[in-house]
């Protein structure tokens, strides 16, 4: 599968502990707030991570485009970290698997998609922390749910949430947790008292731990889990006094890198070159009439990748060849180098949200929250914000449309690159689609694709084709 291509929340303050009941929102997918609203003087929220800075990174991405069974994943693969990565890829493919089952092939069209999106918790040291969320529609209630996975650079073994907590200390953690959940409203006295009363569970119940920026710990208990699903999550927050002597060695590391993170991430890996950034500079702005020849836009989605993100603006190039890229956000945070290449080649780059979610089963502020984030992420890179966005799934509406002055942007020739993972499949689908004006749907995520591009390039310049970005095409029709 490797192509490299939370809510409105009411704070109670209990003694040294506080908890936070998050309500579902109906779509599953994160509000447009980054991290849930805590009211009350002790609430604190995780540092921000730049994923940038982490040496060697690679995002490993996979998306489908097909209306029967939308998916999109996304999670890091660092170096040094394998043992992790390779963690979140059993877990990733499981839920990939379990979705294509349950959803794909059904006809159904009524249910929602997979989403699976990441974002760094510390990077710091020798420790470093990563929360993955869970959408998936296909199954009852919200379908959200979350998971930490942490790496211990000093031992060089992936950790598992709950081995932030020291073996002797787990009990009297998990009573404290439990004390502070019964009576809440919506937990459910037999369902608190059934998920934490076997002890060998305790792993798969605990599996989102993370600390904040004042070295507290917060929990979250995704729903159903002490409660009826429609209860919602839970977030029971411990405060840095409370939380610190059941801390386990590795913890209190990973509390240290979170308060006061270091420099530089540094996990032991071998230290490898990074992969050249092309340095393609546009020479002028692109004069093709595109009323007297054969014009033509190739759309990539999905991307930044690397390398391969790298590899398509060196084929592009040589060609003299513009494109329209249309990025994620989470991407563009951890490559900001790719898509100032993108700009500075001449090619224009688009918004494609901020993690793929299906824009119209999100409220308005959602909407307008995945999409400006994505823009002020591409700004930061090229000094410049998108004017077009791409749906993910090509799903748009009304809504959509009236959340964003963006200007949406389809297809017309669809290569399907995302299901045949076949070089010289994909090149001959965009020959033989090929059309004056045509949109082009690609995906710079995976190799087989990049790899299609200098036949399709080759064959279409020979047959009078002038590649285009979709602006100046739409400008010049």
């Amino acid at each position: 599968m490797r192509s490299h291509a939370l809510l409105p929340s009411t704070l109670l303050l209990l003694g040294s502990l506080f908890l936070t009941a998050a309500c579902a929102n109906g779509s599953g997918l994160p509000d447009p707030a980054p991290e849930p609203v805590q009211a009350g003087p002790s609430s604190s929220t995780s540092r921000t991570v730049d994923p940038s800075k982490i040496k060697g990174l690679e995002i490993v991405n996979d998306s489908s485009e097909q209306s029967s069974c939308p998916f999109a994943i996304s999670y890091p693969d660092v170096p040094g970290a394998e043992a992790m990565t390779a963690a979140m890829k059993k877990d990733v493919d499981r839920l990939v698997a379990s979705f294509r089952s349950n959803r794909c092939g059904t006809g159904s069209l009524s249910a929602g998609e997979l989403n699976v999106s990441h974002r760094f918790l510390v990077a710091s040291g020798d420790v470093l922390g990563v929360l993955l969320t869970t959408v998936d529609g296909s199954g009852a209630g919200n379908g959200q749910s979350t998971s930490t996975y942490w790496y211990d650079g000093e031992d060089g073994a992936y950790r598992h949430a709950l081995g932030l907590i020291a073996d002797g200390s787990r009990d009297a953690f998990t009573a404290a947790l439990k004390k502070q959940l019964r009576g809440r409203e919506g937990v459910d006295p037999t369902y608190l008292d059934d998920a934490f009363a076997d002890t060998t569970h305790r792993a798969d119940l605990l599996d989102d731990l993370s600390f904040t920026a004042d070295g507290g710990l917060r929990v979250q208990l995704d729903s159903g889990t002490v409660g009826a699903s429609a209860a919602g999550s839970y977030v029971v927050s411990l405060d840095k006094a409370t939380i610190t002597p059941w801390l386990s060695s590795f913890g209190r590391r990973a509390q240290k890198q979170t308060e006061q993170p270091s420099s530089g991430l540094d996990l032991g890996a071998p230290s490898t070159p990074s992969a050249a950034v092309p340095t393609h500079t546009a020479s002028a702005d692109d004069d093709t009439d595109c009323k007297r020849v054969k014009c033509i836009a190739l759309t990539f989605d999905d991307g930044p990748a690397a390398p391969e993100t790298a590899t398509l603006l060196n084929h592009l190039a040589r060609y003299r060849a513009r494109a329209t890229f249309f990025t994620v956000g989470q991407n563009v945070a951890a490559h900001p180098e790719l898509v100032r290449a993108e700009a500075k080649a001449g090619h224009e780059v688009g918004n494609h949200s901020w993690n793929h979610p299906d824009l119209t089963k999100l409220t308005p502020e959602q909407v307008a929250y995945q999409l400006g984030r994505t823009s002020t992420a591409i700004k930061a890179a090229t000094g410049k914000a998108p004017t077009l966005f791409r749906p993910p799934y090509g799903a748009v509406n009304a809504k959509v449309k009236a959340s964003t002055t963006l200007s949406p942007v389809l297809w017309d020739v669809d290569t399907e690159d995302w299901k045949y993972r076949d070089s010289a499949k994909v090149a001959q689908a965009v020959i033989s689609k090929a059309r004056r004006n045509s949109v082009v749907l690609m995906h710079d995520i995976h190799p087989t694709s990049v790899a299609a591009v200098p036949e399709l390039l080759r064959t279409l310049t020979t047959e009078g084709f002038h590649f285009v970005t979709v602006s100046h095409l739409r400008a010049t029709l």
